[in-house]
């Protein structure tokens, strides 16, 4: 398979993957936060922006105090097309990149997609997001769940899909691992003065990540912080932990490219890989609960370096970094 088929397969599963982590955490901060007593707006809404990286942007355009409005943080990460990271850009980018390789995947695949774009596209959409934000939400993640659905179940599992699967993965490495940090750290600084709030606020960050039934099913008893951020990124049976990610990614980027073959290209990234797996395995847990933030962000940062390695030796594009704004 050629470099451009790859990099399309490996974006456009990018670009759904974070479709839906941030329609999902849009629609947990506006349904269940923000209703928890004690809670002010800016205490709901900012962790949001800095777990996206969108902070400082979102500061220059609406000023210190806009992170206190909750509609304008949800524009932002909606709609705003200046927003690499909007769910409107990463509905339009995926499209993008499945219309590129339209050859390559399924017809129910291309037409999720596209009927998604053509959706997000339309006045109905900004309809149901003024009238009926729950069922808006709701929407877009089904719709990236119904294409991750064609794409295991009506595709041949070849390189194609693989490097769909390796984008997905990474993304959502990347995801789990910047909310955690970022809800982890600000909730643990809210003044708490009823445990029902408390719990309230630590299962919101499971819902945040899809994990509230999963972790209930596993653990009896008070639910603390240490406790969820601990499942989110160590428990290796559930699909959006860091180590279930970082495994799955390694697993498929191995089918592409087997350790063996050195001739071809990708050593870095195996080994970058491998070498995360590893320490998530071993030597990151006897770091916590003492340093969640520190094991958080060694998993971005070399999430990161794991994506531009791949970039740079198997997908001929450009790190992904800067790629985010040129798809």
């Amino acid at each position: 398979m050629i470099s451009r088929v790859a990099d399309h397969c490996f974006w456009m599963g990018r670009y759904l993957e974070r479709a839906e982590a941030t329609a999902r955490l849009l629609f947990v901060t506006r349904h269940y936060m923000s209703l928890d007593a004690g809670l002010t707006p800016r205490q709901c809404w900012l962790p949001v922006l800095i777990a996206t990286g969108e902070e400082a942007d979102f500061t220059s355009r609406y000023g210190e105090k806009g992170a206190d409005d909750g509609e304008a943080v949800q524009h932002h990460m909606t709609w705003d097309e200046r927003n690499f990271s909007s769910i409107a850009n990463c509905v339009s980018a995926a499209r993008e990149n499945a219309r590129s390789i339209r050859e390559v995947i399924s017809s129910e695949l291309w037409e999720t997609v596209n009927e998604l774009h053509l959706w997000f596209a339309s006045p109905l959409a900004r309809a149901e997001y003024q009238h009926e934000r729950y069922g808006f939400y709701r929407k877009v993640r089904q719709a990236c769940q119904l294409a991750a659905g064609y794409r295991r179940s009506t595709m041949l599992h070849d390189e194609p899909v693989n490097f769909m699967w390796l984008g997905v993965l990474l993304e959502r490495v990347s995801q789990t691992a910047r909310v955690v940090d970022v809800h982890h750290h600000a909730l643990s600084l809210i003044e708490k003065s009823d445990q029902v709030v408390e719990t309230a606020l630590w299962l919101s960050l499971l819902r945040a990540c899809s994990g509230f039934e999963p972790f209930i099913k596993v653990h009896q008893g008070k639910v603390t912080g240490d406790a969820v951020a601990a499942f989110l990124i160590f428990e290796g049976r559930f699909p959006k932990s860091v180590v279930y990610g970082v495994r799955g990614a390694l697993s498929r980027f191995v089918e592409i490219r087997p350790p063996g073959e050195q001739e071809l290209p990708g050593q870095e990234t195996y080994e970058r890989l491998r070498a995360l797996d590893a320490w998530l395995a071993g030597g990151a847990r006897s770091l916590l609960p003492q340093d969640f933030h520190g094991v958080l962000t060694r998993v971005v940062d070399e999430t990161a370096a794991i994506c531009n390695a791949l970039a740079r030796e198997m997908l001929g594009a450009q790190p992904a970094a800067s790629q985010e704004s040129s798809q």
